[in-house]
Parts: C-alpha cells; sequence; structure tokens
C-alpha cells in the first residue's frame, strides 16, 4: 500500500524536470524521495538511498502532503533583515546624491562611518557602518575608500598669504 496519494503523470514530470534543473540539491532530495515513495518504494529504503533519516522522510511526507511540491521548497537561509532594507537603500542613494557639507560636516566625500550616522539620525535604526558597506552594492552604489584630505575653506586666506608674502619679500630685501 503506498504511502503517499498518487502523483499525477504530469505533475510528476514536473518533478523530473525540477530534480534536473534546480541549483538547490536539498529540493532535488525530496522531490525524488516523493518519486520513490511513489513507485512503491519504503521509507527506510528511500532513507538509505538518499543517506537521510527515516524521520526526515517521514517529514517530508507531511509537506507534500499538506502542501504539494510548493511544501518541499527549501527556504532561504538565514534569519530574516532586522532593518527596513530597501527604505534604507533609498535613503542611501538620496544621501550620496548631496556632498556631506551639505549636511554640516567638513568632509569632502562620504564614508561609510558617516553614512551610517546621518542614517541612524534620519531613522533612529542603529546601523554600523559594516553594515551600511555590505549594503552599497545592493543600493546600486560602489563603495571606495575616502581619500584623507581636508577641503575646509579657510575664509582669511589671501590676508594670510599676503602676510606671509610681505614678510618673505622684507627678508629677502
Amino acid at each position: 500500500m503506498p504511502i503517499i496519494a498518487p502523483i499525477p503523470r504530469d505533475e510528476r514530470r514536473l518533478m523530473q524536470k525540477a530534480i534536473h534543473k534546480t541549483h538547490d540539491k536539498n529540493y532535488a532530495r525530496r522531490l525524488t524521495a516523493m518519486l520513490m515513495l511513489h513507485r512503491g518504494d519504503r521509507v527506510s529504503d528511500v532513507a538509505r538511498t538518499l543517506c537521510c533519516a527515516r524521520s526526515s522522510v517521514g517529514r517530508w511526507i507531511n509537506w507534500f502532503t499538506l502542501s504539494g511540491v510548493a511544501g518541499l521548497k527549501s527556504l532561504p537561509a538565514g534569519r530574516t533583515r532586522r532593518w527596513p532594507f530597501e527604505h534604507i537603500c533609498t535613503l542611501l542613494r538620496e544621501l550620496v546624491k548631496h556632498a556631506p557639507g551639505d549636511f554640516g560636516y567638513q568632509r569632502s566625500r562620504w564614508s561609510t562611518e558617516l553614512l551610517a550616522i546621518k542614517i541612524n539620525e534620519i531613522t533612529g535604526c542603529q546601523l554600523h557602518a559594516g553594515t551600511v558597506r555590505r549594503w552599497l552594492p545592493s543600493a546600486g552604489l560602489v563603495w571606495r575608500r575616502a581619500a584623507p584630505t581636508l577641503r575646509i575653506r579657510d575664509p582669511h586666506k589671501d590676508e594670510k598669504m599676503a602676510a606671509i608674502h610681505k614678510a618673505l619679500d622684507e627678508c629677502s630685501a
């Protein structure tokens, strides 16, 4: 007596095609297990052939029974993002359109630390500069190390230079 309900021929063909096309090999193993069970193999034989535990095969049967082929698909790896990623990427793109000086900073270029500080001010999220740097490619931005130059304009530069030139002229004479 089969363990799972009969699978229609067109669905079996789609499962075979998915096994051959997918890059997710765990999904392929689960599909293969369902096809083997449909063929009439025992759970122990399927587990032995696919090098997995019988309890795993039982879990896959439950998933397949409840949700069909879609229930066998793998979930995305890792935990979900904690911060509003799309909102922050949009904010990054808008911030980079302006110079840091527009926001009162005395820097000529953005650094990841400065971007993180500004994002933390605007959103209230406590993002680390390393997180901002990892997200820059997703926002379509290229990260380059900021050049260590100061571009502060001295309003009294002409007066100081005139005094220096005057002192040099007096020394030469």
